[in-house]
This record gives structure tokens, sequence and C-alpha cells, in this order.
């Protein structure tokens, strides 16, 4: 227990740390990217190893791995890890970013009114609120009005004057999601992919993928929701992991074309409900039939009401469900009904420790010991439940002809019963590509 909570001084002590972070989770830079996204607390843990300790894994301290390293830390070190982590995040983008009455990072002077009848929007200015923007969204049959609060009041505030004005209407904050894994940065180069005109049955809504060797010969199709497409190392490893292919390295669905919804935009302070939910209406109106969600947050009105527009149109939903530990409150979207939930579990099939506790849990998949692409062409070893999902999306793709609850249902047939943690069983348990075999040590 001593040990416990000395390594857990450590990595809060890490929390200072202004260098990037590690990639992904271990091993340094790899393949010519010096650059730094994802490590399990990416931004906050990632840099220069406090008090002498070493990184591993992404993260700092005296064991021999990451999986050791979250082994010696208890759930409730790991809620605190997670409260310090979003604390951070709020703190290092104070412009863009502020917090929820819960904690949670929202958008800074942004409120979202869903579906609001233009004659509530009408007392809402009188009241001094400011609209934004309005978005029809693609795809999706939803409406949603981002407002500004008057002039000096805070977003918290304005929020429960617009209940006031209008009670029955539906009225959120705009909160930040993060990757399954880490907040992220841009890494530097060129996107994948050149913007096609085609669609596709596969898609991902994360950070921007960047071009590298097992995208050689791929379709994949990018559009920005907070900007520009910017590559990024959680994007990159979740597309290689669904479709990627060189050498001995494959995703699930090698060489199938990607959609990929890029809501950050290489910022850390995007990826709101509101860009996830035109992100959504983007992909469905693409053709997409299957959409990867590695990325966590509070539940919010608008996101869940774009999950449910998905699932009318028969799209499946696949999210990862966190890795905060299961002291850590359930994440969205993996804990909407109908959503399917992901964990993630080791080579010997044993579920992560760090996996976060849904509602409900659908599957489990490879979520360590295996390596993904990062932009430039290297590779890096992956760990958390990020890196499961989408071993279960593109196995839902490849099943579904039209039929999400028969695609569905074919995967509950294939999926390998364990003990633990694992929903309904492990799917692709021998699709992850170990870090040895594309060169890591």
């Amino acid at each position: 227990m001593r040990s416990s909570r000395f390594l857990f001084l450590a990595l809060a002590a890490g929390m200072a740390a202004s260098a990037p972070a590690q990639l992904l989770g271990g091993g340094g830079p790899v393949g010519g990217v010096t650059g730094a996204v994802g490590g399990l607390t990416s931004g906050v843990l990632g840099g220069p190893s406090p008090q002498g300790l070493p990184v591993v894994g992404g993260l700092q301290g005296p064991l021999g791995g990451l999986g050791d390293t979250v082994r010696a830390i208890a759930p409730s070190d790991l809620l605190t890890l997670r409260r310090q982590r979003l604390l951070a995040l709020v703190r290092d983008n104070r412009r863009a970013l502020d917090v929820d009455d819960q904690g949670n990072p929202v958008r800074r002077d942004e409120i979202v009114a869903l579906a609001p009848a233009p004659d509530r929007i009408a007392k809402a200015q009188v009241a001094g609120f400011t609209v934004v923007r309005s978005d029809a969204i693609e795809g999706l049959d939803i409406t949603a009005v981002q407002l500004a609060p008057p002039k000096g009041k805070s977003a918290r505030k304005a929020l429960k004057l617009l209940r006031e004005i209008d009670p029955t209407g539906t009225y959120s904050l705009d909160p930040i999601y993060e990757p399954a894994r880490a907040p992220l940065a841009p890494t530097p180069g060129p996107a994948a992919g050149g913007g096609g005109s085609g669609g596709a049955a596969l898609g991902l809504i994360d950070g921007g993928v960047g071009r590298h060797p097992a995208f050689d010969g791929v379709t994949i199709d990018q559009r920005g929701f907070a900007g520009d497409p910017r590559p990024s190392g959680h994007g990159t490893a979740v597309a290689s992991l669904m479709v990627g292919r060189t050498g001995a390295f494959h995703g699930v669905m090698p060489g199938a074309a990607l959609l990929v919804a890029d809501v950050y935009g290489g910022s850390p302070a995007n990826g709101s409900a509101m860009a996830i939910v035109r992100a959504m209406g983007w992909l469905a109106a693409r053709g997409a039939r299957v959409i990867n969600i590695s990325l966590v947050g509070p539940s919010n009105p608008l996101l869940q009401a774009g999950v449910r527009a998905l699932q009318a149109k028969g799209v499946i939903v696949v999210a990862a469900v966190g890795n905060d530990g299961p002291a850590a409150p359930p994440q969205y979207p993996a804990s909407y009904p109908g959503v399917i939930a992901v964990t993630g579990v080791d080579a010997k099939g044993k579920p992560l420790l760090e996996a976060g506790k849904p509602l409900h849990l659908d599957f489990a998949a490879p979520g360590a010991d295996i390596a993904g692409a990062v932009p430039g062409g290297g590779w890096e070893r992956l760990r958390g439940t990020s890196f499961a999902a989408p071993f279960v999306a593109a196995s839902l793709a490849r099943l579904d002809h039209g039929n999400a609850g028969a695609a569905v249902a074919a995967l509950t047939a294939e999926a390998r019963p364990a003990k633990g943690a694992v929903g309904r069983g492990i799917v692709c348990g021998d699709c992850g590509v170990g870090p040895k075999t594309v060169g890591l040590k």
C-alpha cells in the first residue's frame, strides 16, 4: 500500500510537467515522430519524469510497464488523476474552456439550444442572449442553436436564466469530449487522404488521421469540424486498427474506405458536443453504417439526440468506455442505450484494470500488447479502451449487410466468453498486431 501511495504521489507530481507527452503509451519517439499526443494522461503526465522516475507506457513510475503501473494505483487514485487532468485541460485553455457544475470541461460562453421554438429564441435575445450560429444538422434532422450569454454573465448562470425563460426547452452547456486515452495535440505533417467524393460504410469521429504507409492505396475522406483536419496520434492509431495495411501489419478491414471526422482540429479545447453531432450528421449523409467514437465525456442532450438520430437511421454507434477506472462516473456516448460499449483486454484476455464502468457493456477487444500507426510512418505500443473500440466497429462493419441488429447478433455469436467484465465476450481476439511484429522492442 505504501509503494502504491508513493507511485500515486509521483504521478501527481508530474501534473506540473509542461513538455509534450509520449505519443500513445510507451517506447519513445519512433519513425521520426517526436511529438506528442495521446498517452494515458497526455499533456499532464507526459513530460520529463518527476524525481528521476522512468517514463513507462505514458505514465511515470518505478515499475516495469504500464500494466504494472495501473495495477499499483487504486481506483480512487485513478479518479483523482482524472480530476487533475481535467483541471489542467481547463487551466491550459482558459480562453476557450470553463467547467460545469460537476467540474467537466465545457466551451466557455457557449450554450446550446436543441430545436428551440423561434419565439423562445426571440425572448432569449430580449434578455440579452446572442445567437452565434444556427445549425440544421446535415443528415440528422436536428436543429441546434448556439447562444452567447448576456454580457457579464457566466454561461452557468445564463443557463439557469434560459431555463426560467423557457422551462420546457432543452438548453445545455457544450461539453468537451476527450479521446478515451488522453487529451491530444496535433503532430507535424499532412493529413491522410484527399477528401474524395465517395461514401464509405465505416466512419470515425476522432482527431485527424496522418499519412502513413499503412494507408497507401486506402481511400480516407477527412473533414474537419473544428477547423481544417490536423493529424493526431490518437486518430491515426485508431484508423490503422480499422483499415490499415502494410507489410505484416493489418487492420480488421485492411484497405477498406474510411470516413474521418476530425472534431479537434489540433486543439484539445475542441471536441465539443456540437462538433461531434455535426460530424455524426456528415457521416450519416455520406452513408456510414458503423461509426467508431473512442471519445468520452458527460451526458448531454444534444449528443444524446445525435446518437438517437443515427440509431433511427440504422447506423451502429460504437464507443469506448474510457480509462479512468471503475470509480469514475459512467462515460458517454458509450453509456447511452443502444450504443455498443467496448472495453479492453490484454494479450491474456484479462480486462484492463483502468477501464471505465459504463451503464452497460457489450463487448471487449484487444486494448493492450498491440501496435498501431502514428503520423509520419512510425509505430507505437497501444493501451486503452480507445484502441479496443475500433476492433469492434470494424468487425461490425464487416458483418453489416444493412441490418444493424443482425450484425450485432452475428458478432455476439463470434465473441469468445471470458472471465471478468467483458460483456458478451471478447471480439477479434487475434486481430491485434504485436509490437515486435512491426519492430518495436
